[in-house]
């Protein structure tokens, strides 16, 4: 018998100039509803940044996207799955998330929550090194 551990992620985008629609992923934020977990983690590479865009506002990105980690955040009573969706909700702003994408890890049964918990962690590392790093 196997345990489905449902989680679902999205990246988190620094889009310098709007209108141009270009990007670069600085972070990536995950949540399973049934385990009430939820992580989030950044990567600010300055150099590629400045690479990439002639005038990048660092310390602005660096302001909003703390955001996004903070605890004490506004709504402090919503559960995770709805502070997910708060946060991964569509922006028009230098930062914005993708498509919320969904998820599925299949462990042997019968699991604890550390084990769940443990397991999240992993694919969580796993993708933030490959679309993030």
């Amino acid at each position: 018998m196997e345990e489905k551990i449902i989680y679902e992620y999205c990246l988190l985008r620094y889009v310098a100039d709007i209108e141009r629609e270009e990007f670069i992923n600085v972070g990536l934020m995950m949540m399973s509803k049934r385990y009430r977990w939820m992580r989030c983690e950044l990567h600010i590479d300055e150099k590629r940044i400045s690479s990439l865009f002639s005038h990048p506002d660092i310390e602005r990105l660096r302001i909003q996207l703390s955001l996004f980690t903070r605890n004490d955040v506004p709504f402090p009573d919503l559960t995770v799955e709805e502070r997910y969706r708060w946060l991964a909700a569509i922006k028009s702003a230098i930062i914005q998330t993708s498509p919320s994408h969904p998820g599925i890890l299949l462990l042997p049964s019968p699991i604890s929550r550390k084990e769940a918990t443990d397991s999240l962690d992993e694919k969580f590392t796993a993708l933030f090194n490959r679309l993030i790093l």
